[in-house]
């Protein structure tokens, strides 16, 4: 069975050990909003009622924001 978006989300976030928040503000990081209840229907149980499959768009948005997170903006983005 293959990896969903919500599994590798899972997965990177016990991995380098984010909490909500970090995540939260790793997505702030490029201009895309999300709140902490939407965050957490990410990682609930497929078959539980609030459960929220992750889009492409935030994959892409959180490792972008994990990119500059861990290595800091490109200088000719700092200026």
């Amino acid at each position: 069975m293959p990896l969903t978006n919500n599994d590798i989300l899972k997965k990177l976030r016990v991995a380098l050990q984010l909490r909500d928040d970090d995540i939260v503000e790793i997505l702030k990081l490029v201009d895309f909003r999300i709140t902490k209840a939407e965050l957490g229907a990410f990682f609930r149980k497929e078959d539980h009622p609030n459960y929220r499959e992750c889009g492409d768009q935030i994959l892409r948005n959180f490792l972008n924001g994990l990119v500059i997170y861990k290595r800091g903006k490109k200088e000719e983005d700092k200026a």
